[in-house]
């Protein structure tokens, strides 16, 4: 009697890690093909064969990339090599990125950049705060920009208990910022058991000098993060969910949900198109094929613009979408005057005129 109760245990348990299973692909999107949507005039950047996972654009039309993530389960072209920061020129003909030399003491050889957050001081001073995983952990370096000598020079390091698995930032103020948390677990294996049983244990946090706090939770993979023109809305990509959370922002920095957009693929960065305050969206069309990598069926590329945000029914277009035969595994996308920057996690980056 006792071997047959636990064979039905054994059966009940493996019927529960199935579904679990099961739920887990259809959530990831693992049977999803796209159908192309491409621009005519688009063109891969030379320079960038290593990634483009966050990309930042000043007023000016100068757009800052980071480049050279490694990330935990995912792929990566050059593993022995430093992250960088690349800068692009919107504004001129042909566009070229170049790596941004960085001074002040910093160590390079340890920079794993990913997300990044552009601000702008009272006497136009620029500063890019960037997302750094040295030894896989997390932290916030704080850069100031010298666009004469087209240098990065490094002034602090952000770090706190609560600065862990950190994915994406806006600042919006001297070191002040909120930051996403994408996953619980810091342990690789954990956190993809953490996906798996879909335990929604991440947030957004505020950080500033004198504060730091959790001001938004419940996220099944909190990953991008961006502000309104305006700065009263705050826009953060649940790629697990395959949502985008609009959140009110208060005086005290907190946060109140407004509203989710349900977009039915897995979205990365978010941007704002300064024109017209549209989001467009960095996605992935089928998680798995990102996290199992497969260069005869590599993942796909895809992103998309949500217009009328606060509305009843915004309206989600989409901007451009590949099946990997062009650009795998899309993070991010910026607009500047009629063009457009696609970032990827590992592969190239694409520059269309729209």
């Amino acid at each position: 009697m006792g071997k047959l109760v636990e064979l039905v245990l054994l059966g009940v348990g493996l019927s529960l890690v199935g579904e679990m299973f099961l739920a887990f692909r259809e959530r990831m999107n693992a049977s999803r093909e796209v159908e192309p949507v491409e621009p005519e005039n688009c063109h891969l950047i030379e320079e960038l064969e290593n990634g483009s996972e966050d990309i930042d654009i000043l007023p000016s039309g100068l757009a800052f990339i980071s480049s050279g993530l490694k990330y935990p389960g995912l792929q990566n072209f050059a593993p022995d090599e430093p992250g960088k920061i690349f800068l692009m020129d919107l504004n001129e003909q042909n566009p070229r990125a170049q790596a941004l030399e960085i001074s002040g003491g910093f160590d390079k050889e340890l920079f794993n950049p990913h997300g990044i957050s552009i601000f702008i001081d009272k006497d136009h001073t620029v500063y890019l705060y960037v997302v750094n995983h040295p030894h896989m952990k997390s932290t916030v370096e704080i850069f100031k920009f010298e666009e004469q000598q087209r240098s990065l020079v490094y002034l602090k390091t952000i770090k706190h208990e609560l600065l862990k698995s950190v994915n994406d930032i806006v600042v919006l103020g001297p070191e002040q910022f909120y930051a996403t948390r994408d996953h619980y677990f810091t342990n690789s294996f954990l956190s993809l058991f953490e996906m798996i049983l879909d335990l929604r244990w991440t947030y957004v946090l505020f950080y500033s000098p004198r504060e730091v706090k959790v001001v938004a939770k419940g996220f099944c993979s909190a990953n991008g993060i961006t502000v309104s023109a305006d700065q009263k809305y705050v826009y953060v990509a649940d790629v697990a969910a395959k949502n985008i959370h609009v959140m009110e922002k208060h005086d005290n920095w907190d946060l109140t949900q407004l509203k989710v957009i349900q977009l039915g693929t897995l979205v990365d960065n978010l941007t704002v198109d300064p024109a017209t305050g549209d989001i467009l969206a960095g996605c992935h069309p089928n998680l798995m094929k990102l996290l199992n990598y497969n260069p005869e069926d590599p993942p796909g590329s895809e992103v998309l613009r949500i217009q009328n945000v606060l509305s009843e029914k915004p309206r989600v277009s989409t901007v451009y979408a590949n099946n990997g035969s062009v650009l795998q595994g899309t993070s991010v996308a910026s607009v500047y005057r009629g063009k457009i920057l696609i970032g990827t996690v590992f592969h190239k980056t694409l520059y269309c005129e729209l």
